[in-house]
């Protein structure tokens, strides 16, 4: 058998692209989804596609089953990617909808990974790779829920990543800034039900800034990359004989790493306060 590759996520953007990518490079991709739907779609296309939410520690469990019963009990490579956004200022974040994005963008993960290094210790080797973010070791203003998550990722794999070593087991990040995707337009049914922006000291913020962009995008952003800049990262994850542990995508996200070296907390302040 090729290779084998479990991506979660890949109903469409970066996970879809990175199975299809992954494919055409000759592995053997498990294509997974939160929704039967869209795991319906994935296996019209060919592939194996197991129902993985990570807000459903049954289906983890479930979905890896599948995937090691077709490949006789091994995985060389799992790639977490599914995630959603939950904008809104942290003031006017409840904390109910901080556990909700946290157990999607981070328990989950940290499930999956779990019952996946078993795996790897017993075969000798692979390779967890985790889909971060530029907002992993920057703050924007308005992703309070989704930084949180991103920065708690960021940490457990830096930690990881250190007690791994020598295992065999290889662990990296992967830090896309503005990629094209579906976040924007998913976090839309998480910030209605949760934040209740009317209401908000910074409703005049809210109004000026956050709500067009949600709602009236004008097409891509500045330095947006297509999905296919994280493929290629990913691939170089996956198959070079040293892995790094950080890989970053987009202009703004090697921009934003070189500055947070070079500059103090407060300059990086000024210049996330004009982001608002």
């Amino acid at each position: 058998m090729a290779k084998t590759l479990l991506i979660t996520g890949c109903s469409s953007g970066i996970g879809l692209n990175a199975a299809r990518g992954m494919r055409d490079r000759g592995w053997t991709v498990f294509a997974s989804c939160r929704s039967q739907r869209d795991c319906d779609r994935m296996r019209a296309e060919g592939f194996i596609s197991p129902r993985i939410d990570y807000t459903d520690e049954d289906s983890i469990k479930s979905g890896l089953e599948l995937v090691l019963n077709e490949t006789g009990g091994t995985l060389d490579v799992l790639f977490n990617n599914g995630a959603h956004g939950l904008p809104g200022a942290v003031e006017d974040l409840p904390t109910d909808g901080l556990r909700e994005i946290f157990e999607a963008n981070f328990f989950g993960w940290h499930a999956l990974t779990r019952m996946v290094v078993p795996v790897m210790r017993a075969q000798g080797h692979g390779r967890i790779i985790h889909n971060s973010s530029i907002l992993g070791f920057v703050a924007f203003p308005w992703r309070g829920a989704y930084v949180a998550t991103k920065f708690a990722l960021e940490g457990l794999t830096d930690t990881m990543r250190v007690e791994l070593a020598g295992s065999g087991i290889h662990i990296s990040l992967i830090e896309p800034g503005p990629v094209t995707s579906k976040i924007r337009q998913n976090s839309i049914p998480h910030f209605e039900r949760f934040i209740d922006w009317e209401n908000s000291a910074l409703r005049g913020l809210y109004e000026k800034t956050l709500l067009k962009r949600l709602y009236h995008s004008d097409g891509p952003d500045r330095f947006e990359l297509p999905a296919s800049a994280v493929t290629a990262k990913l691939a170089h994850a996956c198959e070079a004989r040293r892995p790094r542990a950080r890989y970053y995508v987009t202009t703004p996200t090697h921009i934003a790493a070189r500055l947070k070296r070079m500059l103090g907390t407060r300059a990086i302040d000024r210049i996330l306060m004009t982001l608002r």
